[in-house]
Order: structure tokens, then C-alpha cells, then sequence
């Protein structure tokens, strides 16, 4: 059995090692996002606090009537201090060929005071400049930037079924590291003075049992974020029922058959708004979005920048169907059946803002150590695979 379980270790380990290393050392620096990428682009984060903001809903109005390809797809409802106002759009399709039109950007920054477009950028492109660095390096982390064919988001589902094989080698590697129950001391132990190879089996071996835990958090929590409605959602569902999710239940629609909203973004907005009043929520709204593919408006609460950093279990959110009017779903830290939290969970546990500023700083160094736990495991199938050649 043993003898199966290190074949199973070895095969994944060396199928694996260079998507598992470029996976962590890209999550080390993207735990920053934000701030790495505002210190790369100034020019497209920050704004001179010149007048009185002109209110978001206005700019995105403005967007949209001066380029008609475009929709307004994510918008932050208020801007921090010294911070342009950040824009998502998306391509509407062009009557004329029934396809999305092509404007080569996602991301606009304007200037909250005047309207005026500071920066544009294709969010996630394939592009190491200095404006796409991070978007770059954030897309890689969860797809390795593999194109979408036949409908599919094959990157996603690849890294996805990545991540299915690193939760169950978690486990393997954990039975293998402890060949003796006499010798058990062993596994957790470093030889830092013979250096060399036994100091590299050691970091691969002890090093894994040392982080184990977190290590099974990282890899199950990228199952769920590659594949949350595919396989977590409904496995979660088979031990605790969870409250109706328009994303979760609903197929959405070919991209290039997108459902139009029959209430406009700002209708959306009162109802939400009309809801947490209902339910008692003090902070304001901070964001709201339309998902075309589902014909859902998506409105959160939290302060000016709390969708990036904030602790916990993130901010709450109420989903509006955008024909109807109806409220379809509602995210709540904290509220829910327990597999409702345990979904809710996932984000904040993978990249460790469940603990705020702390858990950020582990998740990082964790990225750091999957990476030296492949480059350690490859050493170690190399000089093994040189001894057996020397042994033929």
C-alpha cells in the first residue's frame, strides 16, 4: 500500500510541481494586490482631491452615453480620498454581427472630480508592462492564462482539477511521511547541518508535515474558488442546506447572448438599499454590479475601498433580478446554515483576510513555501532517478 501511495505522490508531485510553483509564488505577491498594484500605477489610482466628487452614478451614465459599446459592468459608489474612480466595463454585442465588440479594456480610471478618463487597461491581458503587471500575475495565479474553448473556461477548470489532485496528495503525503510509528520524531525534524540533499528531503518532508494544515487549507480552498459551483457547492449542499444563490443554481447564458436589464442600475440600488434598511445594515452601499449572464444586479455595503482588504468574512451583498425586481439571493457574514458560512468562507481562508493584515502576511510566505515544497520535491525525484540509473 505504501509502495502506491509514494507512486501516487511521486506522479502527481512531478505533474503538478510547475503549475503548483508558479501558483504560489504568484499568490505571495498577489496576497498585495492592491497595493502593489497602486504603487506600480499611480497615475491610475491616485487623483488630486480638486472639487466635490461628482456622484458614481453619473460617471457610469457618462460612460456609457459616450461610448455605446460599452456597459458599466462593476462600479464602486464612492472613492477614498486622493483615489481616482475605478470603472469596470464590459463589451455589449454589436447588432451586426451578433458577437461582444471588441473596445481592448476592461478597466477605465477617471478623475472622481471631473469625469475625465485618466488611464485605461485590459484587466488580466497578456502583458508584462508596467500597467498589467499585477492583473497579469493575478489571472496566472488561477488559470496560467490557458484560453477559453468550446464555451468553457478551460484555465479555470485545469487549475480547478489541480487543486482536486493537491487536497487528496495532501493526505497521501501525510500517510507517507511517517513510514514508523518508532521513528515518527523524524518526520518533523530538519538536518541543518548535513546540508545537501538530506537538508532538501527534509525541507520536502518535515517542512510539509510542519505546514500540513495549512497547506490542505490552501489546496481545498482552490478547489473552491476554481470550482465553487461545479463540484464545492453541491457537495457542500449534501450536509447542510444552502440559502437560494442566483450563481450557484442558475446556468448562465452564452456570452454572446447577454440578458438585458429591465430595471436600470439605479433602481436596482433603491431596492437594495430598501432591503438593508429593512434588515437594519448600518454600513452604505459601496458597490453594485450587473452579471448579464444571469440578469442579476449584485449591490454590496461597505465603506469607501472596503471591497479590497477588509477582515473577516467580507462585506454583505443583496442580489436583485434585474427583470423583475425581485430579491434572488443575499450574502451574509455570518448568517446562514453552516454551509452557507462555510462557503462564505472560502475567499477570506484562501487569501487570509479572514485575519485581516496577519493573515495576509501568512498566506504569502505559505505561497513561498508551496513553491520551495515543488522545487524541493523535484530535487529529490532527480537524485533518486540518477541512483536508479546508476543501479541499471
Amino acid at each position: 500500500m505504501r509502495n502506491v501511495l509514494v507512486l501516487l505522490h511521486r506522479w502527481f508531485g512531478l505533474a503538478s510541481a510547475l503549475f503548483l510553483f508558479v501558483a504560489g509564488l504568484t499568490g505571495a505577491f498577489i496576497s498585495w494586490d492592491h497595493e502593489l498594484d497602486e504603487w506600480l500605477n499611480p497615475g491610475f489610482f491616485d487623483a488630486p482631491v480638486t472639487a466635490t466628487p461628482i456622484p458614481a452614478l453619473e460617471l457610469a451614465r457618462r460612460i456609457e452615453a459616450a461610448d455605446a459599446r460599452l456597459r458599466v459592468n462593476y462600479l464602486p459608489l464612492a472613492v477614498e480620498p486622493g483615489h481616482s474612480q475605478q470603472i469596470w466595463v464590459e463589451p455589449r454585442v454589436d447588432p451586426r454581427t451578433g458577437r461582444r465588440y471588441e473596445p481592448g479594456f476592461n478597466q477605465l480610471a477617471l478623475d472622481p472630480a471631473t469625469g475625465a478618463i485618466q488611464g485605461r487597461r485590459l484587466w488580466g491581458d497578456l502583458s508584462l508592462s508596467r500597467e498589467n503587471l499585477l492583473p497579469f500575475l493575478y489571472k496566472l495565479h488561477y488559470s496560467m492564462h490557458i484560453p477559453d474553448g468550446w464555451g468553457i473556461e478551460l484555465g479555470i477548470w485545469f487549475m480547478g482539477l489541480i487543486a482536486v489532485g493537491w487536497t487528496l496528495d495532501c493526505l497521501v503525503a501525510l500517510w507517507i511521511s511517517f513510514p514508523k510509528a518508532s521513528s515518527w520524531r523524524k518526520s518533523f525534524a530538519f538536518r541543518w547541518r548535513q546540508g545537501g540533499y538530506r537538508l532538501n528531503f527534509d525541507v520536502h518532508r518535515s517542512g510539509g508535515v510542519w505546514l500540513w494544515l495549512l497547506l490542505c487549507v490552501l489546496a481545498f480552498t482552490s478547489v473552491s474558488m476554481n470550482l465553487r459551483s461545479q463540484l464545492v457547492a453541491p457537495l457542500t449542499a449534501l450536509f447542510s442546506p444552502l440559502s437560494p444563490n442566483p450563481f450557484d443554481t442558475v446556468t448562465p447564458r452564452p456570452p454572446d447572448q447577454p440578458i438585458e436589464p429591465v430595471l436600470d442600475r439605479e433602481s436596482a440600488l433603491e431596492l437594495a438599499r430598501a432591503e438593508a434598511a429593512r434588515r437594519g445594515w448600518t454600513p452604505p452601499p459601496g458597490g453594485i454590479f450587473y452579471a448579464d449572464g444571469y440578469g442579476v444586479y449584485g449591490v454590496g455595503f461597505f465603506e469607501p475601498g472596503g471591497d479590497h482588504g477588509e477582515a473577516g468574512l467580507g462585506p454583505p451583498w443583496l442580489y436583485i433580478d434585474a427583470r423583475s425586481g425581485d430579491l434572488v439571493g443575499a450574502v451574509v457574514p455570518g448568517e446562514g446554515s453552516a454551509g452557507d458560512i462555510f462557503l462564505a468562507a472560502q475567499f477570506p481562508l484562501h487569501s487570509g483576510r479572514i485575519l485581516g493584515l496577519p493573515g495576509r502576511i501568512l498566506v504569502s510566505l505559505m505561497g513561498l513555501a508551496v513553491a520551495l515544497l515543488s522545487v524541493t520535491g523535484i530535487v529529490i525525484w532527480l537524485k533518486k532517478r540518477r541512483a536508479r540509473s546508476g543501479l541499471r
